[in-house]
């Protein structure tokens, strides 16, 4: 379990200004959800987390230690895990290549949840079954299964998952939601970026939604699902 805080975050591409002062928080063993419209800066959130685009302004940390401005690796090894946007597996290497490259021991503390081939395809029966072919065969729905079970065997702390459930059918979709509450169940902590309105709801123990760059709303899954106008003006949900 880990602990993630954003504090007055401001970051830009170029010269463009996206994320306008973004603060949240990812509680030891909690499952946040960040919420919005394409284009309203929930990667760019992401992106400031995992070092890629670094904040030019606010704080970021890791169980308390600020960690904006470091390079994405040393954040990496810091103990964040992350599943991007889009899966980016390694299609011409086969399914355990994919796993194994970025897998690591967990520290001492951490041994008794730690995360290891066995256990991943356990989680994952399909990949199993899959894991001698080349990673660019499989579906969608097994290849976003191969990217989280990637990033769990480096057996981070702190789980990105950036729209898992993008571009999925909505039973494979509803699979990955429930890997992801059971993940959360076994005290994981994980921030997850959705479109996916109700497999976000579903999986978390609070909600943040974005718009144009600003946290507009913060609450329980229950009350956001309460909230008729808060779901139609930033989520376009009747």
């Amino acid at each position: 379990m880990s602990e993630l805080s954003m504090e007055d975050v401001h970051t830009y591409y170029g010269d463009s200004h996206v994320l306008h002062g973004v603060s949240l928080h990812v509680a030891p063993g909690e499952v946040v959800a960040l919420l919005g419209r394409n284009g309203a800066g929930k990667t760019t959130a992401i992106r400031s987390i995992a070092g890629f685009t670094p904040p030019r302004a606010g704080r970021i940390a890791l169980d308390g230690e600020a960690v904006q401005g470091w390079p994405a690796y040393r954040i990496a090894r810091r103990g964040l895990a992350l599943v991007p946007q889009g899966r980016r597996i390694f299609a011409p290497l086969t399914v355990r290549e994919n796993l194994l490259l970025g897998a690591r021991s967990p520290r001492a503390a951490d041994r008794t949840a730690s995360w290891t081939m066995p256990r991943i395809l356990d989680l994952f029966p399909r990949l199993r079954e899959r894991q001698d072919q080349p990673s660019g065969t499989l579906s969608g729905g097994e290849q976003q299964m191969l990217a989280i079970g990637r990033a769990l065997l480096t057996n981070g702390r702190m789980l990105l998952l950036d729209e898992p459930s993008e571009g999925l059918a909505p039973l494979v979709a509803r699979e990955i939601g429930r890997i992801v509450r059971l993940l959360g169940a076994e005290g994981l902590s994980i921030l997850l970026v959705e479109q996916n309105y109700h497999l976000a709801l579903a999986a978390a123990d609070r909600v943040y939604v974005m718009n144009k760059g600003t946290i507009v709303y913060e609450g329980t899954p229950t009350r956001l699902g309460a909230d008729e106008d808060v779901k139609r003006r930033y989520l376009g949900v009747a």
